[in-house]
């Protein structure tokens, strides 16, 4: 099992009307999710904007017959509400504001409409081309050059940052990624 499993983290599920997938993240994936968490936080700090993270805590509509957990998830606007919450209530909880998801391999399993069912306003999705900003709209999501979580921040920005964040040390990187976070105070 641990040479199927590998030195990864946690197993990762979504599930939607009968169908459960699971997901082992690899070093890659964990890398990227925590690439544009420390991108989000670095950021939202540097403009003063206050947030919760919540990880990967799962989101789970039996009402619905879904349920998933994101590679990261974040609320702004009901930070506050949602800054000691021990457990959610799924029915009257909000979702968080900005999903982080990381594809480094496809899924079988399709979690864009589980999202949006959920009511997730953004998605921060990687994939091996770059990052995509995604907005819900009209019970769908469409591709966006900038986000609205994070005003000003694009995806030529975000993708950039990722890509940085393997090639320069740690603390240089961070640098970086407050650099651009004055370019947006202006």
């Amino acid at each position: 099992m641990q040479a199927a499993k590998g030195d990864t983290s946690n197993p990762r599920f979504a599930y939607d009307r009968g169908v459960l997938e699971i997901t082992m993240p690899s070093p890659e994936h964990e890398l990227a999710n925590y690439a544009l968490a420390r991108i989000f936080e670095t950021i939202a700090e540097e403009l003063d904007i206050d947030y919760t993270n919540l990880g990967a805590t799962t989101f789970d509509r039996e009402d619905l017959e879904k349920a998933l957990e994101p590679d990261a998830c974040f609320y702004v606007e009901q930070a506050d509400l949602m800054r000691d919450k021990q457990r959610l209530a799924p029915l009257t909880d909000p979702p968080p504001e900005l999903v982080i998801e990381v594809d480094v391999s496809s899924s079988s399993l399709n979690k864009l409409p589980i999202y949006a069912s959920l009511g997730v306003r953004e998605i921060w999705r990687w994939r091996q081309s770059g990052v995509a900003i995604m907005r819900l709209e009209d019970a769908g999501y469409h591709e966006q050059n900038a986000s609205t979580v994070l005003p000003g921040v694009t995806t030529e920005q975000l993708t950039s940052l990722l890509q940085a964040s393997r090639r320069m040390k740690r603390k240089d990187w961070r640098q970086e990624v407050r650099a651009v976070a004055q370019t947006l105070k202006n």
